[in-house]
């Protein structure tokens, strides 16, 4: 199963039998969703300790203030005190450790990653940090793959697509969504087509779901209501939002980056004590305003009710900006995507209310705006569009034609990028279920 360091697969290796990969990756799959979902249910039990507990230490403010701020701290700090005794490859999200070992740069995880990545994800965005709960999922799903390789013998191919499908289910999971885990596998992780990979991706996604939705349920993640057929008239809004996220995302990833090097030219400090110190300024954050601390979905689920002011919104896309690249500073376990499809959410409303002021006459409904930004700039910011728009109009809450602006994620990563791109086909037919007229067309 351990490949050599260094090397590129071999494509003359000898594959093992497709049904059996099959098999095992229907295995991996459950696994993989088991574990993820129940991460899911412990990350919401515990923002509703935090929210609890916020709300009873308010009965005495000077004293709950402090204990607030402490509790965070504390739990921030154990989170990084795990990674650093236990398992280092277990901090950040995980996905660029499952790349490298994909691209035999680095040996699997070993099992002991996952409680790590368990317990510290769970500690860390429990207390606060805008931190996602799909990083921790998607290396707990590789690790999945990578044990039940190992005891089925796999050679290095299978054990490879193996890998690379529980990620992919660890995704799907995540976000309900198993063909953007499929399309996550092939577009991010191996950045090329292969057909073993993609039958093996979509068996292991399938299985996760299955198990996820028989654990959690099969309600949509997000809600958002009907909304009017967007014109052609608008498609030159949505392309210019496209651009704009693209640009705010080159910024966001420079503010990762630049917390990153922040926080190591601190490391004469312990990572405990850093770690900690976030944790503090998270939990004052969270005294105040509750709903700005975590991972984030109840604030994108408020952009997608159209909920918020011109005031307000670009308050709270600064707050969540700088806490994410914060957040991922502390070096504690935790994803990236979670708070993107946040960011992309705040902007997009801003950016639709601001055109249904400047062009009244459109009939603009922010709320697609909203939808698109979330697409846009995860496409933006991960380099990946395919599986940004698929990620977002896969969920069963997407019922609403505006899909078609998702065009944007192409632009929004061409402006990450600094170059050209090519438009992909629209994909809005799908989102009308059948009992519904289909979208006006021209000739209507």
């Amino acid at each position: 199963m351990n490949p050599e360091q260094g090397g590129v697969p071999d494509p003359r290796e000898e594959h093992g039998s497709l049904l059996l990969l099959v098999l095992l990756a229907c295995v991996v799959g459950a696994g993989a969703g088991a574990i993820g979902t129940l991460f899911r249910l412990s990350l919401e039990h515990a923002d509703a300790w935090r929210d609890a507990l916020i709300g009873w230490a308010h009965v005495a403010p000077i004293v709950g203030f402090v204990l607030v701020t402490a509790g965070c701290a504390s739990a921030v700090a154990l989170a990084a005190w795990l990674v650093r005794r236990f398992s280092p490859e277990a901090s950040g999200s995980g996905i660029p450790h499952v790349e490298a070992v994909l691209r035999q740069d680095v040996p699997p995880a070993p099992l002991s990653v996952l409680p790590v990545k368990f317990f510290g994800g769970l500690l860390a965005i429990g207390a606060g940090l805008a931190l996602g709960r799909e990083g921790p999922s998607v290396q707990m799903g590789a690790i999945v793959a990578h044990m039940t390789g190992t005891l089925a013998k796999r050679k290095w191919p299978d054990a490879r697509s193996l890998i690379a499908a529980g990620a992919g289910a660890g995704l799907a999971a995540a976000f309900n969504a198993p063909t953007a885990g499929a399309v996550f596998v092939l577009e991010e992780l191996v950045r090329r087509f292969e057909p073993r990979m993609a039958i093996a991706a979509l068996a292991a996604s399938t299985g996760a779901i299955f198990v996820s939705r028989m654990l959690y349920g099969d309600a949509p993640d997000f809600h958002v209501g009907p909304l009017a057929f967007a014109s052609a008239a608008t498609i030159p809004l949505y392309v210019a939002l496209g651009a704009v996220a693209g640009l705010l995302a080159v910024g966001y990833n420079r503010a990762i980056l630049g917390a990153i090097a922040a926080a190591n030219d601190l490391r004469r400090w312990p990572l405990e004590l850093r770690a900690g110190a976030i944790g503090a300024a998270v939990g004052a954050l969270a005294w105040f305003a509750p709903d700005l601390v975590g991972g984030g979905d109840p604030l994108t689920q408020r952009a997608l009710n159209g909920g918020g002011t011109l005031a307000v919104l670009p308050l709270i896309l600064l707050l969540r900006f700088g806490l994410g690249a914060v957040s991922y500073a502390a070096g504690t376990p935790g994803g990236l995507f979670a708070p993107l499809l946040v960011i992309g959410a705040q902007l997009g409303l801003c950016f639709g209310l601001l055109c249904r002021i400047a062009f009244p006459e459109l009939a603009i409904a922010p709320q697609g705006f909203a939808v698109v930004g979330m697409a846009a700039f995860f496409a933006g910011v991960v380099r990946a569009p395919l599986t940004g728009i698929t990620l977002v109009l896969e969920p069963p809450w997407c019922r609403s034609p505006t899909c078609s602006p998702p065009w944007t994620g192409s632009p929004a990563r061409a402006a990450a990028r600094g170059g050209a791109t090519r438009w992909p086909t629209c994909c809005c037919s799908r989102c009308w279920p059948s009992s519904r007229a289909p979208p006006p067309t021209a000739a209507s």
